[in-house]
């Protein structure tokens, strides 16, 4: 399976679908889920410092044996980590234990205040030596980039955060994509909390298909790259499997009214 890419503003291309490893009580089974992964066809993987499992990814890249263009590796700066020195300090952290010379995408893993300025200055820095291939952003809404639109020398190229029908905010997608912005989102499958909602069971038995797989094609005609986590390969080889369908735009709108602000996650807008 070839998993389609998107261009972002700077033209590197990104996988739309990819493999998320926030599983910190799953350490040990993070190696495994990402050969597995890889095996289903993931060319994207999304990891940060604060899931302590950039050394398994590492493993698992070497396990695979793929050329290093063929793997689109993200990972992020920690809320503890940030400001101008110390973010240059955890990126070189991070690319040790990952075991790569560049990094294809990095982060900021939350907007904490009083850092977001010296912290996006080290990303442009990092950038700039060529050291990581596209900045971007995680968990930022509109009040944040306007923020950061301010004093940015670079646009962030990705801006991440949680998205499902349960936690859709057309505003926030509106604000990126008028800004050459490349959404992303994690928790998708809302950790199985709405697996039983008796309309994505309907609407997921029209389409011969699982709520969970729904909720991913959901997400990617968003035109959103999409990062759903599993562990298990039976799970992880049916996340992958969503290109064969397309959900129908009444249908589309039909789950676009789902919105109840369920979160796996901090509401960003906390974060002010």
């Amino acid at each position: 399976m070839i998993i389609p890419t998107v261009t972002l503003s700077n033209g590197i291309q990104m996988p739309v679908l990819g493999l998320g490893v926030y599983a910190p009580q799953h350490i040990s089974e993070t190696q495994q889920a990402v050969e597995w992964a890889i095996e289903a066809g993931c060319r994207l993987i999304d990891t940060a410092a604060a899931y302590h499992n950039e050394r398994e990814v590492a493993c698992a890249l070497k396990a695979a044996n793929l050329p290093r263009e063929d793997i689109f590796v993200t990972t992020k700066v920690w809320n503890d980590d940030q400001g101008y020195d110390q973010t240059l300090r955890a990126f070189d952290k991070s690319l040790a234990k990952l075991q790569l010379d560049v990094l294809d995408l990095y982060l900021i893993h939350w907007p904490v205040k009083e850092l977001r300025r010296e912290t996006w200055k080290a990303m442009e820095r990092l950038y700039a030596e060529g050291r990581v291939r596209a900045i971007g952003v995680s968990n930022y809404y509109p009040a944040h980039l306007d923020e950061l639109f301010e004093f940015a020398a670079v646009a962030p190229a990705v801006n991440q955060f949680e998205l499902s029908p349960y936690c859709y905010l057309p505003d926030v997608l509106e604000y990126c994509r008028a800004r050459n912005i490349q959404p992303e989102g994690y928790a998708p499958l809302v950790r199985g909390l709405k697996k039983d909602d008796p309309r994505l069971l309907k609407l997921a038995a029209n389409y011969g298909k699982s709520t969970f797989q729904l909720l991913i094609r959901w997400s990617l005609q968003h035109n959103v790259v999409t990062i759903p986590k599993s562990v298990k390969r039976d799970r992880i080889r049916e996340n992958f499997d969503v290109f064969d369908f397309t959900i129908t735009a009444d249908d589309m709108a039909y789950i676009n009214t789902f919105y109840d602000n369920t979160r796996i996650a901090d509401d960003p807008r906390t974060y002010r």
